[in-house]
């Protein structure tokens, strides 16, 4: 099987380090936050391969339950246990363990409102749960997913993604545990376009909204739909989803996946408006 990275701003390909900038091969972790059960595998699933198969390690945290993942009444009692044994299955089958597979278990349609350490006086929200899990299973890289225009609860989990990452490496509320710094965040797509601000701000072609593409060979794309058809309770609901797949198809047989690199913690920059003063005169 074989992955391959294209830098878009640069236009050159290379390996995991494209899209995860300083990657070393045997000292990586990569936790990919997942909206809902299924969400990691179809939208990240070729950086997750290519992961795998550099020896890196890969987690999966799934933020909702899978409370309204059935398409008839029948199917509703019991489908958060069903969709739970699915995501183990997937995941198993796809090459990621057990073990490495965290469920923050908050009703679907509803994560937005578990974003924070404290809800009320007695209730906690993602916070402590997800950085104590960064640290202590050292986790050095993290995949959000897209907060533009697919899901409230992908919104809300880009949150979690997002503000977790810097959180995990600083050297606050240590008796969770030991602080553990992560490297770099991208962000992946399930379905919908990246957020057009982004190309914009870049000075980028605002057609391409992502700045790193994965392209995979077709033993890499038949094993993430071998990992998707393990939920057979979503054949309806994302028949749809899997027929949009055949637009990743290159001309040569060749499927490709985007990313965009993103800065959880970006520091302010000050020397423009030095630059500016200093020309002025003042």
């Amino acid at each position: 099987m074989s992955v391959g990275f294209f830098d878009v701003n640069n236009r050159r390909t290379g390996g995991l380090e494209v899209v995860f900038p300083g990657w070393t091969d045997g000292d990586e972790r990569i936790c990919v936050y997942s909206p809902h059960d299924d969400d990691a595998i179809i939208g990240a699933g070729y950086a997750m391969r290519a992961a795998m198969d550099a020896g890196a390690e890969v987690h999966v945290l799934v933020a909702c339950d899978g409370a309204c993942g059935y398409s008839t009444p029948e199917e509703k009692p019991g489908i958060v246990e069903r969709r739970r044994r699915e995501t183990v299955d997937c995941y198993r089958a796809f090459g990621v363990p057990e073990e490495n597979v965290m469920f923050l278990s908050f009703p679907d349609f509803s994560a937005i409102q578990y974003v924070g350490r404290l809800l009320d006086p007695s209730r906690e929200g993602h916070f402590r749960t997800t950085v104590t899990e960064l640290r202590k299973r050292r986790i050095t890289r993290i995949l959000a997913p897209n907060h533009y225009h697919e899901h409230i609860d992908h919104l809300a989990t880009f949150l979690m993604a997002a503000y977790d990452a810097p959180q995990a490496g600083d050297e606050h509320s240590v008796d969770w545990a030991k602080p553990y710094p992560v490297r770099s965040v991208a962000q992946y797509s399930v379905w919908a376009e990246m957020d057009p601000e982004d190309a914009l701000v870049a000075g980028r072609d605002v057609r391409l909204r992502g700045d790193v593409v994965a392209i995979a060979d077709g033993e890499v794309e038949r094993g993430v739909m071998e990992g998707i058809r393990r939920y057979p309770s979503q054949a309806a609901i994302i028949a749809d989803l899997m027929e949009q797949r055949k637009a990743r198809l290159l001309s040569d047989g060749r499927f490709i996946e985007v990313y965009r690199r993103f800065d959880p913690r970006p520091k302010f920059d000050f020397g423009p408006y030095k630059e500016l003063i200093g020309k002025s005169g003042c």
